[in-house]
């Protein structure tokens, strides 16, 4: 079993429960898992690697539970750059029907390249549109190429125009077409051991574009075979309008007539939830992915987070998709969700190193784990490293969980994931940037011009 001993980092954010920080410390990890962390004296003298990070800060890899990556190749796109959610969604749901099984697999490499240089080690993805026979499998194909921790979300649509949903009727799929292939994946890939690279969670796409009989179905396949639920609630205004209109129930109302609360369910945004649908989840366990890039962006307003987190409910961060964020980086998203909430509460509402826990713990928490988002013995080698010589945190070393949240972000200098450097000395160790750009570039055009 190899080893790597990484020493000496200007500080080490543990996460743990004590919250340490630790001075001059540094990890060992045997294999895919870490075997020790703290002071000089807590750690061998040597590994079969030794990697000095004095000027660096070392923290665990941060958890991204909400994006969509195959829109990395519609970012900006003209028609809905300046529109809300709905107008934002028709004007790109027809681009979206030219999708191909290439471009799935193109824009999952370069979303996975572009969240580990932000330090991002664990991520879950929310396709929800199978055009052109694509499958979920074309995702996790390139997962396995880059390396990433990754859940997958088999998403769907099924509820189309034509029955008073929001997307196209040439874009939604049979029901029971879903739900069998939703237990294939399943059976194909989710690992759910301890550890595991990889598992599966069922994901109807949103109140607006799915039926309740398909919320109920895939509630009842995803509890029998072990799999998480994932869904969209309460983005925007128009989103809790169509609940209240189409069902007469508010979207917390709505998911919990469903069976689609508990520890095993997250739901993203939840931008406009309300008091009640906080204690909700609160008590039940049910998680939130937080996008304030996104929710900006399309002017969905400010989510409730401080109050969801003072109420006990789990949340994580996420990035969204790439054509309503336009970027795919979890350190500009803690950012964001510090001076969001603060914008909206008070200076105080959130600190820096809360924002750093909701993009670690916080997220491995909605994503079901208790096997990472932590640098403790035991726990998954997934870390990562950032340079804090870098010009952007001149001034601010005194303090460097701080900087790194209010000063960022900036690429990371090393990230690890299982054990494994996928980005080493700033350089990704799986890939080739300039051939997957120029790829990705290539099939964006194609899409943007169909």
């Amino acid at each position: 079993m190899s080893s790597v001993l990484l020493k000496n980092a200007d500080c080490v954010l543990t996460m743990d429960d004590a919250g340490r920080e630790i001075a001059g410390g540094g990890v060992f990890v045997e294999g895919n898992r870490i075997a020790a962390v703290g002071g000089p004296d807590d750690l061998p003298a040597t590994a079969d690697e030794v990697i000095d990070l004095a000027g660096h800060i070392l923290l665990p890899g941060l958890v991204n539970t909400h994006h969509h990556m195959f829109q990395t190749l519609t970012r900006v796109a003209p028609a809905g750059q300046d529109a809300e959610l709905f107008g934002w969604l028709r004007s790109l749901f027809p681009i979206w029907q030219k999708l191909t099984p290439e471009m799935v697999d193109a824009s999952t490499e370069l979303a996975m390249a572009e969240l580990l240089q932000s330090g991002c080690t664990t991520t879950s993805d929310h396709l929800y549109i199978y055009p052109n026979d694509c499958r979920l499998d074309d995702s996790i194909e390139a997962a396995r190429r880059v390396g990433m921790r990754f859940h997958a979300s088999r998403g769907s649509m099924s509820l189309g125009q034509s029955a008073g949903g929001l997307p196209p009727d040439s874009l939604v799929e049979d029901e029971d077409d879903i739900l069998r292939d939703c237990r294939r994946v399943i059976e194909a890939f989710h690992d759910p051991a301890p550890l595991s690279m990889l598992r599966i969670a069922l994901a109807p796409c949103s109140p607006y574009t799915v039926s309740e009989d398909l919320m109920r179905e895939t509630a009842a396949l995803a509890r029998d075979t072990g799999a998480r639920l994932h869904t969209h609630i309460a983005e925007c205004a128009a989103d809790v309008a169509f609940s209240r209109e189409r069902f007469d129930l508010t979207p917390s109302e709505y998911v919990e007539r469903l069976g689609w609360v508990g520890e095993d369910v997250w739901h993203a945004h939840c931008v406009h939830i309300d008091q009640p649908g906080i204690d909700l989840f609160a008590r039940s366990g049910t998680g939130v992915a937080h996008c304030p890039c996104s929710n900006m962006r399309l002017g969905s307003g400010i989510a409730p987070v401080r109050a969801m987190l003072d109420a006990g409910v789990p949340i994580g961060l996420g990035v969204d998709g790439s054509a309503s964020s336009d970027a795919g980086n979890l350190m500009s998203e803690a950012r964001q969700a510090m001076l969001l909430q603060r914008a909206a509460r008070g200076a105080d509402a959130m600190t820096a190193r809360r924002a750093l826990a909701l993009a670690t713990r916080g997220g491995a928490r909605v994503l079901g784990r208790d096997d990472l988002g932590a640098l403790i013995p035991g726990m998954a080698a997934d870390l990562a490293a950032f340079d804090l010589r870098r010009i952007e945190y001149s001034g601010a070393r005194h303090d460097p969980a701080a900087a790194l949240v209010f000063c960022g972000p900036t690429p990371s200098r090393h990230t690890m994931v299982n054990g494994r450097f996928l980005i080493r000395d700033g350089a990704f160790t799986t890939l080739d940037p300039g051939p997957l750009i120029a790829r990705h570039g290539r099939l964006s055009a194609e899409l943007m011009n169909a």
